[in-house]
């Protein structure tokens, strides 16, 4: 099988399954606001995730995209599993034991964190985004089982066990949600953390079958003179920096948002969560599945094919997430209306998180190709550059940030990160582009005009009908659902027939995906 088409296939699985997740995941959101609305609830489960999100990322999350990855594939193209086994049971023995100590001291001062997080917390929102905390606290042990073990398996090219456990994962957070949930008792939100560590557990252990059938071999050892285990420890360390400076912007968003209105984070996090859907099931879907291909170009020096599928890679992420932003942002007002506004979570919620949805669908295009060139980086073993960009982008998203909040509030928050995600996908071109010579970019700006064209004219179609389905039938629930669902069809044609029309390769590779993909399913019905 060629290697494009390996990409294509995995890519196609993972943006499946991955929507699959996200529809539970906007389920799962759609529920809370049902039950808690956008209140200091609400603001203090999704405060609570900060902590323990730290210490996953500081240790675990970047570290095995940039350091064991690209170190345990590199033993399986060379023929070496034994060896590759022997690193791979060392870094996971480092890794628990690190995590551990970090847990059990996050979970002694998770007080004096949450008290420097959010300042402008009431005391009772405070406490109980302390009880929330210690509750997710668990997660990053089970995520890191999960997240090492997914790890190894896509060294391998086998995406779909890690793909089904997210899937399991906010299955489990709805279903222990709903259960313990109590409207007119603000702590039985932690019935949704509780699902949270429950299905970090099942996002694992569902992965252990595909892992034995690949020969599974633990070591109980922690060999520190390993080339191997140091080369990831090398790797590692740049990573390990980026992430903890990188908590600076969730420190100070969070700091600035609890100043504002209660609910305000709420508002920020919901539509962060939309703004993150299309990066979801596109960007990190091809990112994930091109990653071994890349890491395989770079360990055998085949450069011109690296060149190709970063490149073709970029141009289809380009193709597919740049309609789906100026989409957004035309129907952002039914979207929301759709997935949150019931129960507790008013028309005047609907208005709030409009505003910040706004500000972060202008960035879903840079943020989903930052999904995919800092792991070209990193096929090259090349973890300090990505670095080095993060941090000024970083900086740039707190100044941004401390600039915007005044005049546009919760809009400043969002559009700051929208910016900084700009500036991070520029530079890490421009350096590609020094690094490798060439990285295809003409062809990369020819698909990003012509599809901005055609996204622009879908846009103000699907904005014009959207206003004009609106007046004829209203903001109720029926009404937004069918202008929702009728502006995306009319948007989906609209963009369909422009790209044609300009003959873009890309729209002849998605048509071409999206029939493999149903001529597949077909056979296997």
């Amino acid at each position: 099988m060629s290697g494009t088409r390996t990409v294509a296939m995995a890519a196609g699985l993972l943006m499946l399954t991955q929507l699959a997740s996200r529809i539970l995941g906007f389920l799962r959101e759609s529920l809370m606001a049902n039950f808690y609305g956008k209140t200091g609830v609400t603001d203090a489960y999704q405060t609570a995730f900060i902590l323990p999100d730290l210490i996953y990322w500081l240790l675990v999350g970047g570290v095995l995209s940039s350091a064991f990855i690209p170190v345990f594939s590199q033993y399986i193209h060379k023929g070496n599993e034994e060896e590759g086994w022997r690193v791979a049971s060392s870094f996971i023995n480092l890794i628990l034991l690190l995590l551990s100590v970090l847990v059990i001291l996050a979970l002694i001062f998770t007080p004096q964190f949450v008290k420097l997080q959010v300042p402008g917390f009431s005391t009772e929102n405070q406490a109980l985004t302390i009880q929330l905390t210690r509750i997710i606290l668990i997660q990053p042990l089970l995520l890191a089982l999960s997240g090492i073990t997914m790890g190894i398996l896509n060294s391998y090219k086998i995406f779909w066990p890690s793909a089904l456990g997210t899937v399991l994962y906010n299955a489990s957070v709805i279903l222990f949600g709903v259960l313990l949930a109590r409207p007119d008792e603000p702590e039985t939100i932690s019935g949704f953390a509780i699902g949270v560590v429950v299905g970090a557990l099942l996002n694992f252990l569902v992965q252990i079958p595909a892992l034995k059938r690949q020969g599974l071999r633990y070591y109980p050892i922690i060999d520190w003179r390993h080339p191997g285990v140091r080369k990831i420890a090398v790797l590692a360390i740049p990573i390990i920096l980026s992430y903890s400076l990188n908590q600076i912007q969730v420190v100070v968003n969070s700091n600035l948002g609890s100043h504002l209105i209660e609910g305000s984070l709420t508002a920020v996090w919901y539509s962060y969560r939309l703004f993150q859907l299309p990066v979801g099931i596109f960007a990190l879907a091809i990112a994930v599945a091109v990653f071994p291909t890349l890491n395989e170009h770079a360990t055998l020096k085949k450069w011109k094919e690296f060149i190709h599928t970063s490149s073709r890679a970029v141009r289809m992420v380009i193709f597919i997430t740049l309609p789906i932003s100026v989409g957004m942002i035309a129907l952002r007002y039914p979207l929301i209306r759709v997935l949150f506004e019931h129960g507790a979570f008013t028309s005047e919620d609907t208005l709030a998180t409009a505003i910040p949805l706004f500000y972060f669908a202008v960035g879903i295009s840079a943020q989903s190709v930052i999904q995919i060139l800092p792991r070209m980086f990193y096929a090259l073993q090349d973890t300090w550059t990505p670095v080095i960009i993060g941090i000024i982008s970083m900086l740039a998203n707190v100044g941004f940030m401390f600039l915007l909040v005044k005049p546009l509030q919760t809009g400043g928050l969002a559009f700051a990160t929208s910016l900084a995600a700009m500036l991070n996908m520029i530079l890490l071109l421009h350096l590609l582009r020094k690094r490798l010579k060439r990285i295809d970019g003409w062809r990369m700006l020819n698909t990003s005009l012509k599809t901005l064209v055609a996204s622009g004219v879908m846009g103000i179609g699907v904005w014009l009908g959207g206003q004009w389905l609106t007046t004829l039938w209203g903001v109720g629930k029926l009404a937004s659902t069918f202008v929702l669902i009728a502006g995306t069809f009319m948007g989906a044609l609209i963009f369909a027939v422009i790209t044609k029309i300009m003959g873009m390769e890309e729209f002849e590779q998605t048509l071409g995906l999206v029939q493999k993909r149903l001529k597949r399913n077909g056979h296997e019905i």
